[in-house]
């Protein structure tokens, strides 16, 4: 690394080439390699056998599970889940006897969202806040904050709620309600879903211990 890491646990399998930046608090477990020019935030769990490209980004608190690979022009926002084996790509059309490294597309994925186990992510891609990726799922396109995507191909099949609960019940508004939080939620006419109760960008409340 180019300056001194602080606070920082990386486990003697793993390799972290010079050049990466981790923030304070990270943890990069068993057989991870992450490459010089990578960008990892603050607060994140790396789990086992995770790599992590020269030009991916990562933000804080974001928890990448076991079996994971993240190439240039993969960029995970703060509070992101990626579920075991989840998959990124970053090229369209892939050919081995072809260089298609001036040929990277870009996937985004924004704060808060949820990729589930094994679930796909195909170059371009672009997931909404707080958005939640289904097992298995095959996510191509861009598509809203709180969207329920399940499917191969990945449909949305409904909204979910920043707390990650499928939302049905509504109040006497016509509000969406979280059964977990109470947090409202108010659907627009363009498709989009906002919540009422708590900004996007800011933090959850503290739960008590």
């Amino acid at each position: 690394m180019s300056e001194p890491l602080r606070d920082v646990f990386i486990h003697p399998s793993a390799c972290v080439d010079a050049g990466s930046v981790i923030g304070p608090g990270t943890r990069i477990w068993h057989f991870c390699h992450v490459m010089g020019g990578a960008v990892i935030g603050s607060g994140c769990s790396i789990g086992q056998n995770v790599f992590v490209a020269s030009g991916a980004k990562v933000g804080d608190r974001v928890k990448i599970q076991n079996n994971v690979s993240l190439y240039d022009g993969v960029e995970l926002d703060d509070d992101v889940f990626c579920g075991p084996s989840c998959v990124f790509t970053n090229v369209k059309n892939p050919r081995a006897e072809l260089s298609r490294k001036h040929s990277f597309v870009s996937t985004r994925v924004r704060r808060g969202a949820t990729l589930g186990a094994n679930a796909t992510l195909i170059c371009g891609a672009d997931l909404g806040r707080y958005a939640l990726v289904g097992a298995g799922s095959v996510v191509s396109g861009s598509h809203p904050d709180y969207a329920l995507l399940l499917g191969v191909p990945a449909r949305q099949v409904g909204w979910v709620s920043r707390h990650g609960h499928r939302l049905h019940e509504r109040d006497d508004a016509g509000n969406l309600l979280c059964p977990e939080s109470g947090f409202r939620y108010r659907e627009s006419t363009s498709g989009t879903l906002t919540c009422l109760d708590q900004p996007e960008d800011l933090p959850l409340p503290a739960t008590p211990a």
